[in-house]
């Protein structure tokens, strides 16, 4: 799928896929009735690196590259992620905001061109829930499996929301309200939100 395609849509579902010591996520166009279209990315990335990064696919055969995001340091607290195309120009960034995600996880993201977008958690209870669930000892073995998400606004406007569903597997539906806003940079974005989070 070529970008202008790609830009054309407004809504997507990403679903994680089980591998083991990789994260792979099927990024599909949605249908009006919300059910899976066309596969227009398939991410990876590689766990328990020193310096995170990820390569995202136009599909699952990963012959062609969509885009990639990679930290600027090796582990960097609120680390800064730049996203860049397939040619390794840089499409716009991404970064998690450490005091304000104390409580409540919050993402910055900025695309050259445009006003940086910002996002947070909408339900403070179930971000804390999430927290304190992250401190039991079995949650390697079960996973938090109540819905949470995220908006990414300018001021009061919504411009981007990215919404678990609720069951065992991981499953997202990604709504973009900005025209302007690439949706490759969407995609990363939604993709390090369950990949570098851990969740």
């Amino acid at each position: 799928m070529d970008n202008a395609h790609l830009q054309a849509h407004e809504r997507f579902n990403i679903r994680q896929k089980t591998a083991l010591m990789v994260n792979r996520y099927v990024v599909t166009a949605a249908r009006p009735d919300g059910s899976d279209g066309e596969v227009v990315a398939f991410a990876e990335q590689k766990r328990m690196t020193l310096k995170e990064q990820a390569t995202i696919y136009t599909d699952e055969s990963m012959d062609h590259v969509l885009c990639t995001f990679e930290a600027r340091r090796i582990v960097d607290l609120g680390a800064v992620y730049d996203v860049r195309d397939a040619l390794g120009n840089t499409i716009g960034s991404f970064r998690e905001k450490p005091v304000a995600s104390l409580l409540r996880s919050t993402w910055s993201v900025d695309q050259p061109g445009t006003t940086e977008l910002t996002g947070r958690e909408r339900n403070w209870v179930v971000a804390v829930v999430r927290r304190v669930w992250d401190l039991l000892p079995f949650t390697d073995f079960v996973p938090f499996l109540w819905p949470y998400h995220f908006d990414f606004t300018v001021g009061d406007k919504r411009l981007m929301a990215f919404d678990k569903k609720f069951g065992l597997r991981d499953r997202y539906v990604l709504d973009i309200a900005a025209p302007d806003l690439d949706r490759r940079l969407a995609i990363a974005q939604a993709v390090a939100l369950d990949a570098l989070e851990s969740r």
